[in-house]
């Protein structure tokens, strides 16, 4: 059942992102963190096979990837970053696989719902921002596709433990704090690193004319 799943999650997520061709918005600033991703994000999935056996959580990063990169291209980036984990690490090609759909596809997809829905019920300013994408909204995404992932693995008949529902609950938190942080930070200092922040928006800019 699993990796029937996992590729039809994966499979519609790539032909929809590059339905959307968005490669082309790597021409403007939005090249450095997609680099930046590729080379930081491989060593956070990779944690757990460098951890002592046992229960073993991770830090995702999707939901900061769709607010850095727009969700099409994050899809795309996620992708090269579980063939670099695929690569280097041990686990082979299925892990890397549900690394992918369970820490990248799914939370990148619920964050972009989550920011479809803070835009569209909440008042536009930059701590709505922060706060209710970067940090709160990044703590659901990642919590709720983790449930996801433990619930269709006790309708395969395999068994859940509490602990691994706590452990979700509390990296989720974490994977939030990172996000938050590294939002506020990006909105302060390098907005056009973040696809999804609008000056005009969120701090009340008229936009600039050309010529």
């Amino acid at each position: 059942m699993w990796p029937f799943v996992d590729i039809a999650i994966a499979s519609v997520s790539v032909a929809v992102a590059l339905w959307l061709r968005p490669w082309r918005m790597l021409r403007g600033p939005l090249l450095t963190p997609a680099l930046a991703s590729l080379v930081l994000l491989p060593w956070l999935w990779l944690l757990p096979q460098k951890m002592p056996a046992g229960l073993q959580v991770q830090l995702s990063g999707a939901s900061l990837l769709v607010l850095m990169l727009g969700w099409p291209l994050a899809v795309l980036v996620l992708l090269l970053v579980a063939l670099v984990v695929w690569w280097v690490g041990q686990a082979g090609a299925w892990l890397a696989l549900s690394q992918w759909v369970w820490l990248g596809l799914v939370p990148a997809a619920l964050a972009l719902l989550i920011g479809a829905l803070v835009k569209r019920l909440l008042p536009p300013n930059p701590f709505v921002y922060t706060l209710g994408r970067g940090f709160l909204g990044t703590a659901v995404a990642v919590f709720v596709s983790g449930l996801l992932m433990e619930g269709l693995r006790l309708l395969a008949g395999e068994p859940v433990q509490e602990p691994v529902l706590v452990a979700r609950w509390l990296m989720a938190w974490g994977d939030a704090f990172l996000t938050g942080m590294l939002c506020a930070v990006f909105v302060a200092f390098v907005p056009q690193w973040l696809a999804t922040w609008s000056d005009e928006r969120y701090l009340k800019k008229p936009p600039t004319s050309g010529g």
